[in-house]
């Protein structure tokens, strides 16, 4: 199979999901020029927020190939990832992204993550959503042990 093959089958995906219920968005995971894993959004279905079309699939990848890194591995997705996604494609350590829609082409549909984009830039006092630090002493035991820890998986 060619670039232009797993393409097609994330837009795919993205069509079956729509015509299931689900939100248009399809991707799949490729390494060594053979699919790993795929999945659509289930955001509305699974009723998790967290069930958009690449992170499904980098859940399935993982589990499939025993290893949270997916080092070696491309994602082929039917829309540029939202900061979410993007984020999990950056600790997936995915060596490349290919997206046929942009965010703005999203946008234009109802799926406007610009404003994630911009709470991001800001500091978490000036964010929408309030947040605070608490207890932060409290929780540094963990990151102290985590330090002290000499058989510690790295990731």
């Amino acid at each position: 199979m060619e670039k232009r093959d797993f393409m097609l089958r994330a837009i795919e995906l993205s069509e079956n999901s729509v015509k299931n219920g689900g939100g248009p968005f399809g991707a799949v995971i490729v390494k060594d020029g053979e699919i790993v894993a795929e999945a659509s959004n289930c955001v509305t279905i699974d009723n998790d927020p967290t069930a958009h079309a690449e992170v499904s699939a980098i859940r399935k990848a993982t589990k499939k190939m025993g290893t949270y890194d997916l080092q070696g591995c491309e994602i082929y997705t039917s829309c540029e990832p939202c900061p979410m996604c993007l984020g999990a494609i950056y600790w997936a350590h995915i060596d490349k992204i290919y997206y046929a829609n942009d965010r703005k082409d999203a946008a234009r549909i109802g799926f406007d993550d610009d404003f994630i984009y911009q709470e991001l830039e800001l500091k978490p006092q000036y964010r929408k959503k309030p947040s605070e630090i608490f207890m932060q002493q409290e929780a540094r035991r963990a990151f102290d042990m985590w330090m002290k820890k000499d058989d510690k998986t790295e990731y």
